[in-house]
């Protein structure tokens, strides 16, 4: 019988098994806790953060060194697009790049301004220990990238247990950490079963968890964490609405908005789900925005599996069931799914309330600003959001509205190193990127000092 745990490469398109890697042995998960335990007396006590700085320099210049081949390789896992691909390995580089660059500063002690009292207050920050991260398929190296470089620039180390759909990107990440000069135990790789991760969490070697997945799986990390009194920080899924009150070039916020919602073959957590558009330019909208995406029929790339295809052919059927009208080129073949767009979805759905993982979108009329809000926060989720408006006054007043942890206002593709990533509700809690993803799994330290007093005279008769 096969190990139903095995990390394999398996072609999205038809399902055949590339290669497969064996699960780690629960003496190999061991010796990878104690190593980066090991380590973290090291790397937090006697290395500068001008040293772990150098290090991530080196691992940025590696990303851009093999970027073709790291590229190649998430390609096979999971079918990401070449040019994307090539776009993610640059953009992990830029996020080690800037903590390199911006480790010294956000490191640096914070002076407290005393209320009363004499002598000094700071803030310093010291890491925290051993970091334990569990990462998703579809972003292979960004989402380490935004999880590992943070820490390590802290001094915190890691164990890495990527998806099983992953192995060879895993690896290569491996490699590349070794090959910048990471001491032993810094970075582990771990090809670790789902009770070994478990048992991990619970390890008091392990102080923090780092989850990035579905809403499922990171409430039962949480969960775990939670028993140990470990910090976790979770990014899980998202229905992130694209809202549309105003425009001056229709044809520009239709390619946006495209753009939004197939990047990555529409399986990006925060891609936009629900397109929410106003009465008067709702028909012309949905006229342009379905020519758009019915022109990407014949070069989308697969889902990531045949089964991830199913899974939304059978979200798309339910919506149709409760009244939904679907429209696209194509039926399914096998993980390729032909994009479409869902209308007269209601808003007590089922489907309303998912997270449509693929190259579907649903768009909804709103007949007022306080609709289209209404829309936007109609889902269990939190995490970004879009606004689309001419109006500066109704962008300050409609962003401030929408219950999400990221809203982007007249733009897409504005994501950057330095702006911080996470969202509410059931998309999660806590922050990656920027000055937050370095404050997360940090021991923000109190050192209050009182005055120094004169020295008293000692010894010797009194005159």
């Amino acid at each position: 019988m096969a190990n139903r745990h095995v990390y394999a490469v398996v072609d999205p398109a038809d399902g055949t098994v590339v290669k497969e890697y064996p699960t780690a042995t629960d003496q190999a998960v061991d010796g990878a806790l104690d190593a980066a335990a090991k380590a973290h007396a090291h790397w937090s006590r006697q290395t500068s953060v001008a040293q772990r700085a150098r290090l991530l320099s080196a691992v940025a210049d590696l990303h851009e060194e093999r970027g073709a081949q790291l590229a190649a390789i998430i390609r096979r896992e999971m079918g990401k697009p070449l040019d994307q691909a090539l776009g993610e390995v640059e953009f992990s580089a830029s996020i080690y790049r800037y903590y390199a660059e911006n480790a010294e500063a956000f490191l640096a002690d914070e002076p407290i301004e005393l209320l009363g009292g004499e002598g000094t207050a700071l803030v310093r920050r010291r890491p925290v220990g051993v970091l334990l991260g569990i990462m998703p398929w579809n972003y292979p190296y960004y989402q380490v990238a935004r999880f590992a470089a943070p820490n390590l620039a802290l001094g915190n180390t890691i164990v890495l247990k990527h998806a099983s759909q992953c192995p060879e990107s895993a690896a290569a990440l491996q490699q590349l950490f070794t090959d910048a000069g990471a001491p032993e135990g810094c970075y582990v790789n771990v090809y670790a079963t789902r009770e070994q991760i478990a048992a991990a969490v619970a390890d008091p070697r392990v102080q923090g968890v780092s989850f990035t997945g579905s809403e499922q799986a990171g409430a039962e990390v949480a969960a775990q964490a939670g028993r140990s009194l470990k910090k976790v920080v979770l990014e899980l899924g998202g229905s992130d609405p694209f809202v549309v009150l105003s425009t001056d070039d229709l044809d520009a916020t239709v390619r946006a908005a495209v753009e939004a919602r197939f990047e990555n073959t529409g399986q990006a957590c925060n891609g936009a789900k629900r397109f929410i558009v106003a009465d008067d330019l709702y028909d012309a909208f949905l006229d342009a925005f379905t020519r758009e995406v019915l022109a990407l029929t014949d070069g989308l790339a697969p889902l990531s599996s045949v089964a991830a295809a199913e899974y939304l052919q059978e979200q798309v059927e339910r919506a149709v069931h409760h009244g939904a009208t679907f429209v696209s080129a194509r039926q399914r073949a096998g993980a390729h799914f032909p994009p479409g767009v869902l209308t007269d979805v209601s808003p007590t759905s089922p489907t309303a309330a998912e997270e449509l993982f693929g190259p579907v979108a649903i768009v909804h009329r709103a007949r007022s600003e306080d609709e289209a809000v209404e829309l936007a926060n109609a889902t269990p989720y939190g995490l970004g959001s879009y606004l689309f408006t001419t109006d500066t006054d109704q962008a300050a007043r409609v962003a401030d509205r929408i219950d999400a942890g990221m809203v982007f206002v007249n733009g897409v593709g504005l994501e950057g190193p330095e702006l911080p990533f996470g969202g509410v509700k059931r998309s999660g809690f806590g922050r990656e990127l920027g000055r937050a993803g370095i404050d997360e799994f940090a021991n923000r330290k109190l050192i209050r000092t009182a005055a120094t007093r004169p020295a008293q005279p000692t010894g010797g008769n009194p005159s």
